[in-house]
């Protein structure tokens, strides 16, 4: 079941996020897909605050992966932008953020290819009619 929202606001699009931190668990994955500057680090910036991550989220388009103590467990983001596919996901320690029950957040998912596990979340952000509004579609990615 996927549900949509229209932001209007950088602001709307935090309360949106912090209400999706209510329904993840520890060892989920988050997909972030969207154009270049539609949100998404926006959109796990306002989920870090959400679940207890206390230092500034900054976008790990450079670093590739960047992990922060949240209340309950550990919280990744990784930026697979620059990586060519699987194997390159994989030497980021991918498998043992999973293990450890990390929830992971991931923007440019394709490029982890079949490394995505059946289930994951999918949140889709879309620039809107305004420069500030935005479409957020949230959905679970169904099994193959």
């Amino acid at each position: 079941m996927e549900s949509v929202f229209e932001s209007s606001s950088p602001e709307e699009t935090a309360k949106i996020a912090c209400e999706f931190a209510k329904l993840v668990r520890a060892g989920d994955v988050v997909c972030l897909e969207g154009d270049l500057g539609a949100g998404k680090t926006a959109f796990a910036q306002a989920f870090a605050r959400a679940v207890g991550v206390e230092e500034p989220v900054t976008s790990p388009t450079f670093c590739l992966v960047s992990e922060y103590a949240a209340r309950e467990w550990l919280f990744v983001h990784m930026d697979l932008y620059r990586l060519s596919g699987p194997d390159d996901v994989l030497s980021l320690g991918w498998e043992d953020y999973l293990s450890r029950g990390a929830v992971v957040f991931v923007e440019w998912p394709d490029r982890a290819g079949d490394l995505v596990p059946e289930n994951a979340w999918r949140v889709s952000i879309a620039h809107g009619s305004s420069p500030l509004s935005r479409t957020i579609s949230i959905s679970r990615i169904p099994a193959a």
